[in-house]
């Protein structure tokens, strides 16, 4: 089956309809058989792997602003297309002068700061397709309960972007954070931001969470932060009766014998050309399902059964491991040679186009030329006219004879 996937270019829409197995994508066989659509292609089980993502960003002074802005899509980010994509936001612990409007704490920190100081730190996760807007607003509050508190200042907002190469909602959270600790002295905007008086903490500023750590322990704190928002995430698609998990380890660790796959972005998946979209899809349903494979071969003996049909089992997923692993390299494989095929094409277009602008400055040369030759030309016939003309009738007697 072919799914039809619409997504904007700059200003015109551009259909592209890419084909994959859709029981690799539980959350599209729910869709499908909510209209009626079910191919068969879907098994009947809920095979969708929810995926993991954090990342941790520092936002120098001067940037607050803009940034809260931006993910709450306020000012400049509101009323256009592009951004309309905010499904929920809030914030909390904000000091009394900032509790009607959080911008005001924001633009006090990219004023008070110091110069090279840090106004801001940020959590960016992906949030479970699997989960309604209602349940993903749940989990990130609960996230941001047991990562935050009330020791800090926060913003966040979750936005539901359409992903540009499968389509799908794309839901992911901007969680927005002021390093500095609340410690329950009541400080003005001028003094909140300044530097830290251990002595005397009411005359100073709030203390910064970082203040005086090591790198090695700052990593340390952010593995503990990538790990307590997997068990959250987990814990939340539990709840809702969802089997899918996530792991926050890296694939090493996991046991999983594959390169990450880089990040394409919108501008990256337009470059690529359909069949290499459609390649790119195969490969990642069959590593998901050779992940899965890997997983049931790990854990097929079940000792409340038989033995022997344990042992039949675990030849079969063996089996069909080994099978996907093959599909695996083959369509490595063809990965590579689109991907050789494709830069080739486009370093053809390249020399094409830059022999076509070579052809067009020859052609404005020549029809430059050929219009400064007419021109002199023109003036040479018009002093030639000028000079052949008889000149006026000198007045008095003539006395050339």
């Amino acid at each position: 089956m072919a799914l039809s996937v619409w997504y904007p270019s700059r200003s015109i829409e551009r259909r592209r309809t890419y084909t994959f197995l859709l029981r690799r994508n539980g959350a599209l066989c729910r869709e499908l058989k909510g209209k009626g659509q079910d191919d068969g292609n879907c098994n009947g089980k809920d095979n969708s792997m929810a995926s993991y993502h954090l990342t941790a960003k520092i936002g120098a002074k001067g940037k607050a602003t803009a940034h809260a802005a931006y993910i709450s899509r306020e000012g400049k980010y509101s009323g256009s297309d592009r951004y309309e994509d905010l499904e929920s936001k809030a914030s909390g612990n904000m000091q009394k002068w900032a509790e009607q409007n959080p911008a005001h704490f924001w633009n006090a920190a990219d004023e008070h700061e110091r110069a090279n100081g840090s106004t801001y730190r940020e959590i960016e996760v992906a949030l479970p397709r699997e989960l309604t807007p209602d349940q993903r607003r749940e989990l990130v509050e609960d996230f941001v309960r047991q990562e935050l508190g009330d020791q800090h200042v926060y913003q966040w907002a979750i936005h539901t972007p359409k992903a540009a190469l499968e389509g799908g909602e794309q839901p992911h959270a901007h969680i927005m954070y002021s390093e500095r600790r609340l410690d329950g002295i009541e400080r003005d905007p001028g003094q909140f931001f300044k530097r830290y008086n251990a002595k005397n903490p009411e005359k100073g500023g709030a203390q910064k969470a970082s203040g005086g750590k090591a790198r090695s322990a700052m990593k340390d704190e952010l593995l503990l932060t990538r790990q307590l928002w997997a068990d959250v995430q987990n814990a939340h698609l539990e709840r809702h009766g969802h089997v899918a998990r996530v792991d926050h380890r890296s694939l090493a660790d996991q046991g999983i014998e594959r390169a990450p796959e880089k990040h394409l972005g919108g501008a990256g998946v337009r470059a690529l050309a359909d069949r290499d979209i459609s390649t790119l899809l195969e490969r990642r349903a069959a590593e998901g399902e050779h992940e899965r494979a890997q997983r049931s071969v790990s854990s097929i003996i079940d000792l409340s059964g038989d033995l022997s049909a344990a042992k039949a089992e675990r030849t079969r997923q063996q089996e069909a491991a080994r099978q996907m692993e093959q599909a695996h390299r083959t369509l490595a494989s063809g990965a590579a040679d689109f991907k050789a095929q494709f830069l080739a094409e486009r370093a053809a277009k390249i020399e094409a186009d830059r022999r076509a602008e070579l052809a067009r400055q020859a052609l404005e040369f020549r029809q430059a030329e050929a219009m400064r030759k007419a021109e002199l030309e023109r003036v040479a016939q018009e002093r030639q006219r000028e000079a052949a003309r008889p000149g006026p009738k000198k007045d008095g007697p003539d006395f050339s004879r």
